[in-house]
């Protein structure tokens, strides 16, 4: 194997907290996916991952725990990928671990210091792997007065720009949108929930851990009422910079909204009535953003709901949607890539953030470096 510029392994775990996505690529003028692989969270660290999300007992015991498993976890994925795709690690430059959010609380959604926590033991991803981790991205941007997310548009810009103007659409747990102008700078913030409440509305009432194709959305129907309510959250109006997680969006809020109703609506409804929140809430996101954007582009594995997709496209009528493997990256190993790339300019002493986005008072360059 050819190899022009450094290789990468870029470890992603978030909020639809559906496993750990591990890529390897090579970082040169374009960034070139060599490999990528999910590797499946087992049963017990999910369910402890998920229970950190929301305030409980005993917390830093079962924090300390959950960090070290995922740790130890990100490791054999590291592992496993290079075996897959015959590398050595001698070979790879760094790791970039992006670490699961447990707790995000941005500026504007807490009374007392903003902060933001990702766990997943870099330093046992660097023993287990014998290679550099860079990891804890968010926190600079955080103390430079940042929202600490989203951080992909800083990558989407250095390697989506086009000649037109675009919009990024990355539909993940949460949802972000990029928007890329054609004179380099960019624009983006979180635009409310992405697939989390769906996958866990299904999760409750069906047993499944996502809607698949969101066949099951396509067979209820949307609820006005309910989608009135929703969308009444101060959330969706609260001018950028913003971000927001779990840690707001769960399915307790939504059950507040379902309480407030004088009529029972069945699950499907309900599914279909969330998959209507998360086309809602991008779409006027992009409405308010960038009206004028010529071409967008969908990420996440939210790309992969077909009824999700549909619902875009016709609320964005006659713009085109189309996906990223167009525009040279899966969906699915987007957000993966951009760890990679961010791990790669902080060996580099190079800015990881985008002030336009996360509202940080500077660029910083982003995330703690473990050696092996």
């Amino acid at each position: 194997m050819q190899i022009a510029g450094e290789l990468y392994v870029g470890l992603m775990s978030g909020t639809s907290l559906d496993g750990i996505d591990a890529v390897l690529v090579e970082l040169a003028d374009r960034p070139k996916l060599i490999g990528g692989q999910t590797f499946p969270f087992p049963d017990n660290l999910r369910n402890d991952l998920l229970a950190l999300c929301q305030p409980g007992d005993n917390e830093i015991e079962r924090m300390g725990q959950a960090d070290r498993q995922l740790g130890l976890a990100c490791g054999a994925a590291v592992n496993a990928l290079l075996e897959q795709v015959g590398v050595d690690a001698t070979t790879v430059r760094a790791i970039g671990s992006h670490g699961q959010t447990i707790r995000h609380r941005p500026p504007g959604s807490t009374g007392g210091h903003p902060f933001t926590l990702q766990i997943g033991d870099p330093s046992s991803i660097a023993q287990i792997t014998g290679i550099t981790t860079v990891a804890d991205f968010r926190r600079r941007d955080i103390a430079a007065g940042g929202q600490g997310a989203p951080l992909v548009p800083a990558f989407h810009r250095a390697v989506f720009n086009g000649s037109r103007t675009r919009t990024i659409v990355n539909i993940g747990g949460i949802a972000n949108v990029t928007q890329l102008p054609t004179d380099g700078s960019v624009l983006g913030f979180d635009t409310g929930p992405g697939n989390t409440l769906m996958d866990g509305w299904i999760e409750r009432h069906r047993g499944e851990p996502y809607d698949r194709d969101g066949r099951w959305a396509a067979s209820g129907r949307i609820q006005p009422v309910l989608l009135a309510s929703l969308l009444d959250d101060a959330y969706f109006a609260a001018p950028a910079p913003k971000s927001t997680g779990r840690e707001y969006f769960h399915l307790a809020w939504l059950e507040r909204h379902l309480a407030d109703l004088d009529a029972e609506i069945s699950p499907a409804d309900v599914q279909a009535t969330l998959a209507e929140l998360t086309a809602r809430g991008i779409t006027d996101a992009i409405a308010t953003l960038s009206p004028a954007s010529q071409e967008i582009f969908v990420c996440g594995g939210g790309a992969y709901n077909h009824h999700l997709m549909a619902r875009l496209e016709a609320l964005l009528h006659p713009r085109q949607l189309g996906s990223t493997a167009q525009i040279g990256i899966a969906p699915e190993w987007v957000e993966a890539a951009a760890f990679a790339w961010l791990a790669q300019q902080a060996l580099a002493g190079k800015p990881g953030n985008e002030p336009t986005v996360t509202g940080a008072h500077d660029y910083c360059v982003l995330g703690a470096i473990y050696p092996p």
